[in-house]
């Protein structure tokens, strides 16, 4: 596949609450998180909004509490970072301010020299302008990793993406659009809502 940024098995890796939405709709986030050799980390102001956000109907803070107790990601405290990061990105104009989850993030990673998984256009824009350093991925690095497509199989893997696009409506990289209904098939791409509406509409034109 080639498009995960998750090339060095060592480096640490963020995760927004975003990614963890997208993992737990799955069906099989610990197998995923499994495969990866990489260390997993969120920290207690994502775990926080996630206990607190009910609104999709998913119990994502039960699921990650899980997540943490099987050792499977680890949570780091906000209090723990030293520099202003964190800060800098919550403080000021709207456009150049994120939430605190993406903030907390950022800033962890940045501190950290951990590669920041986050789906937001506007944190990952924001990443750009600040911190150039950073590498920033989002939650197709974890379900394109080679590791997890080799312990999924297709077949697996085609079910957990297409769990992540129906459950989470999961934001779609331009570069992988090709591949997700390669994967998933032009039946079930056409029901996905995430995806692009003009290239639902020509995958569906395509099945007729």
């Amino acid at each position: 596949m080639g498009l995960s940024c998750l090339i060095d098995p060592t480096a640490p890796v963020v995760i927004d609450a975003s990614t963890v939405i997208n993992l737990n709709a799955t069906a099989c986030g610990p197998r995923i998180l499994k495969a990866i050799p990489n260390p997993f980390i969120i920290t207690d102001v994502v775990q926080g909004e996630l206990f607190e956000d009910r609104r999709n109907g998913r119990n994502d803070g039960q699921l990650v509490a899980e997540l943490v107790a099987a050792s499977l990601i680890s949570v780091a405290k906000l209090d723990d970072l030293t520099e202003s990061h964190f800060e800098d990105l919550v403080i000021g104009r709207g456009d150049a301010t994120l939430d605190d989850g993406e903030a907390a993030t950022i800033a962890y990673g940045v501190e950290n020299g951990a590669i920041a998984l986050i789906d937001e256009r506007k944190a990952v824009r924001i990443c750009g302008e600040r911190y150039p350093r950073l590498t920033v991925g989002n939650s197709f690095d974890v379900l394109t990793h080679p590791a997890v497509l080799a312990a999924l199989g297709n077949g697996a893997a085609a079910d957990a993406v297409f769990n992540a696009l129906r459950s989470a409506r999961m934001r779609v990289p331009p570069s992988a659009l090709t591949w997700v209904v390669e994967l998933i098939g032009l039946e079930r791409a056409g029901r996905c809502e995430s995806l692009p509406r003009s290239f639902r509409v020509r995958e569906a034109t395509s099945i007729g």
